[in-house]
C-alpha cells in the first residue's frame, strides 16, 4: 500500500509559494523543512530547486512514512529526520533556510515560540507561511471560520496575531525582513537573522 497521504491545498499553494521561496535559496544550500506533513511541498520544491539539499522533518511518524514516499525519487531529498520542535537541541545544527507551513496555527502558541527559538540557532532566514490576523482582526472571512474551527477542536490552537509573532521572532534575534500576501488569504513571512 502507497504510505502517501495528500492534502489538496498543497497542489494550490505549492507555485506561490514556490515564487517566495526561490530567491531565498538562488545559489543553492541547505533548507530543513519542520512539520512537512504529507511530503508533497518537500517533493515539489526540491524537485524545482535542484541546486538545494532538502530535509525534510516531522514529529509524527505516519507523516515520516508519507514524506518518504513523496520523495523517493527525488535526489536532493534527504530521508524525513524527526523533530519535534519543543525538543531541543534539534537534530540539525545548521541550514541555510529554514521553512514551516502551516504549522503555527495548528499547534499550542508554546511550539510557535520554539520554532522561532530553533530556527534562530540555527539559521540565517525563516520562511513561514499560513493564516495570520492583521492588527487583531482576520484579513477574510474564511480564515475567521478556520480559525473558530480550530479553536473548538483544540482551544491552544488558532489563527496567530502576526504581530504577536513578530515580537516573539525579535527577542531571538529575527528580524522581519518581509511579508508578502498570498492567495486563499495566507501570508509568507520572511525572518533574518540578526545574531
Amino acid at each position: 500500500m502507497d504510505a502517501r497521504r495528500h492534502a489538496p491545498a498543497t497542489d494550490r499553494n505549492r507555485e506561490p509559494i514556490l515564487d517566495v521561496l526561490a530567491p531565498l535559496v538562488a545559489h543553492g544550500g541547505f533548507v530543513l523543512e519542520i512539520a512537512s506533513g504529507t511530503g508533497q511541498h518537500a517533493a515539489f520544491f526540491a524537485a524545482k530547486l535542484p541546486g538545494c539539499t532538502w530535509q525534510p522533518s516531522d514529529a509524527d511518524p505516519s507523516a515520516r512514512e508519507s514524506i518518504a514516499a513523496w520523495t523517493k525519487d527525488t535526489p536532493n531529498v534527504r530521508p524525513p529526520i524527526e523533530l519535534d520542535v519543543t525538543r531541543r537541541p534539534w537534530p540539525i545544527e545548521r541550514a541555510d533556510l529554514v521553512v514551516c507551513i502551516n504549522m503555527i496555527h495548528i499547534a499550542p502558541w508554546e511550539a510557535c515560540e520554539s520554532l522561532l527559538a530553533g530556527a534562530s540557532a540555527i539559521a540565517p532566514l525563516l520562511l513561514l507561511y499560513g493564516p495570520y490576523r492583521r492588527g487583531g482582526a482576520h484579513t477574510a472571512p474564511s480564515n475567521e471560520a478556520f480559525d473558530r474551527r480550530l479553536r473548538e477542536e483544540n482551544p491552544a490552537w488558532g489563527v496567530r496575531d502576526l504581530e504577536e509573532v513578530v515580537r516573539a521572532a525579535q527577542a531571538h534575534g529575527l528580524a522581519l525582513e518581509r511579508v508578502v500576501g498570498m492567495p486563499a488569504n495566507n501570508l509568507s513571512v520572511i525572518f533574518r537573522n540578526e545574531t
